[in-house]
């Protein structure tokens, strides 16, 4: 096997024990990622606004 498919197993088996062990803060992490990826796409409207007014 090859480093690059273990790192990958290794990391879902963490997210799904993560996801398990502790569920509210899963969510919430979930909640403030999208967020964030919201924020920065609204930035980036904000920009494109901007350039092309």
């Amino acid at each position: 096997m090859n480093l690059k498919k273990i790192l990958t197993w290794a990391g879902v088996a963490f997210l799904l024990f993560f996801l398990f062990s502790a569920p509210q803060q899963a969510g919430d992490l979930v909640n403030n990622i999208l967020a964030s990826l919201e924020g920065a796409a609204q930035a980036v409207i904000t920009f494109m606004q901007n350039i092309f007014v």
